[in-house]
């Protein structure tokens, strides 16, 4: 099959498929978003999808070609599945007698793809359901609040997804200025205990920015501030999050001193000052999210008073500040290929070619949906779409692999199809990154699982239905 994403006609040409169908593309995206309201209702789940968590097993891959991600591609390779890990994988290995085999001729074995920047699990009918939505806490300062204790392992939106080729995310909360700890969990399992791969991956701070917007007032129009006004706002807030981190800081020094010496006074216990201590100490991520230029600056000069550990969510304008990122060692998680242009005179491909220029500029990156459930699907096109436009076709696949689970720093265990790593596999019938690839199999810790949806439920019920002759009574 072509692949119409990397062929040396689009490079040349610098669009994704052509500008029509890029303004298509954009069309029936806005159109999804319009359509979401109205039909939202019947995106509920019953959950029954969800509790069919595959099965279990010793499985070998044969005959295929094994895309490693971190090595060279192995044609007509084999890869072993067993215990929920991989135990082999290469042209000649030894496969147990008890093995299920599954012929790969003529398909592709690819590592899981990784999201690492939704509200998966979080939040399931936007509009009409609040109940169904639990991304946020009352309140600005929740760190200890934990995604995972949130997640709803039934939510609709883990079958579409996986069943594309996604069989893990980070899922992290929004809402106040800390808004609480992301979770990284692959998208199998009856319970957020078996979902998860970290339960507690990064602390989500939604990092002040300079906004001269004030508002609407009904009578008058826009409000808007003073941009000098707004620069003191933002420090006001900033200077407020770095007293909250040495509050932090010094409580973890109380409760570390009473552990050596009981005689000192007890420290009260404050839940949150004590979630956010392994954050001030540099040993967990915190992930700020924020868009614009001056604001990403702004991150890298709070990560190098602070000396913290940072990762950017959003990032539309990162590769900027690729300087400050760089040398700060700050990752980013871009969220922003299906966004349009912030300003009348950017070009149609100015978010596109973000990711590329990140690489170029050496910051680490991830290509990120940034949704909050129901189009985190569509990941491996906006990763084909930045492929379209600078990165190479082995990066583009590893922004969605390899690159995310280094940022995350669950390399050790995902993002690749290594020996002793867990069992994420996908496979297909052509490049992963291509619209018109269909997923054959799909194992997540090592089960196999059914590749069905919603969506694959409802194009069922109607693809053999026939056109009635009967007029109307």
């Amino acid at each position: 099959m072509r692949n119409r994403i990397f062929t040396a006609e689009t490079r040349r040409r610098g669009v994704f498929l052509n500008k029509n169908r890029v303004r298509l593309v954009a069309f029936f995206f806005s159109a999804s978003l319009c359509l979401g309201g109205l039909f939202s209702a019947a995106a509920q789940s019953d959950g029954s999808q969800q509790n069919k968590t595959g099965r279990a097993g010793t499985f070998a891959i044969v005959n295929a070609r094994v895309v490693t991600v971190s090595g060279a591609v192995i044609e007509n390779g084999t890869v072993v599945i067993q215990d929920g890990k991989i135990v082999a994988v290469g042209a000649s290995v030894n496969i147990p007698s008890n093995a299920e085999k599954i012929d790969g001729k003529g398909l592709s074995v690819y590592p899981g793809m990784i999201d690492a920047g939704t509200n998966l699990g979080l939040a399931e009918i936007g509009q009409g359901a609040n109940a169904t939505m639990d991304v946020a806490e009352t309140g600005t300062q929740n760190a200890n609040a934990k995604a995972i204790l949130a997640v709803n392992p039934h939510s609709s939106h883990v079958n579409v997804t996986r069943v594309n080729g996604i069989t893990t995310v980070q899922t992290y909360p929004s809402g106040g200025l800390i808004a609480g700890q992301s979770a990284v969990i692959n998208l199998n399992g009856s319970t957020q205990a078996e979902m998860a791969v970290v339960s507690a991956e990064g602390l989500v701070i939604n990092f002040p920015r300079i906004a001269t917007f004030g508002g609407f007032n009904p009578g008058v129009g826009p409000q808007v501030i003073e941009f000098n006004d707004a620069v003191k706002r933002r420090d006001t807030q900033i200077d407020e999050l770095k007293k909250t981190f040495k509050s932090a800081e010094n409580y973890g020094r109380a409760k570390d001193a009473y552990a050596k010496d009981k005689s000192l006074p007890y420290p009260a216990t404050d839940l949150r000052l004590e979630a956010l201590v392994p954050y001030v100490r540099g040993q967990r991520p915190i992930i700020f999210t924020v868009e614009r230029e001056r604001d990403i600056r702004a991150v890298a000069r709070f990560v190098a008073d602070m000396k913290v550990k940072g990762i950017i969510v959003g990032g539309q304008e990162a590769w900027k500040a690729a300087d400050e990122l760089k040398k700060n060692n700050i990752a980013v998680i871009y969220t922003n290929i299906y966004n349009l242009p912030v300003r009348d005179d950017d070009s149609y491909d100015y978010l596109y070619e973000a990711p590329s220029k990140l690489q170029q500029a050496g910051v680490r990156f991830a290509i990120s949906t940034g949704d909050g459930g129901a189009e985190v699907r569509d990941l491996p096109y906006q990763a084909g779409i930045a492929g379209a436009f600078g990165l190479s076709k082995e990066d583009a696949l590893k922004s969605v692999t390899l690159y995310p689970a280094q940022i995350l720093g669950v390399d050790d265990r995902l993002g690749s199809i290594e020996v002793g790593k867990m069992a994420n596999i996908v496979v297909t019938d052509g490049d992963l990154l291509e619209p018109r690839t269909n997923i054959k199999y799909l194992f997540i810790g090592g089960r196999l699982l059914a590749l069905t949806s919603r969506h694959t439920e409802l194009f069922d019920s109607f693809k053999d239905r026939k056109e009635s002759n009967q007029p109307l009574p």
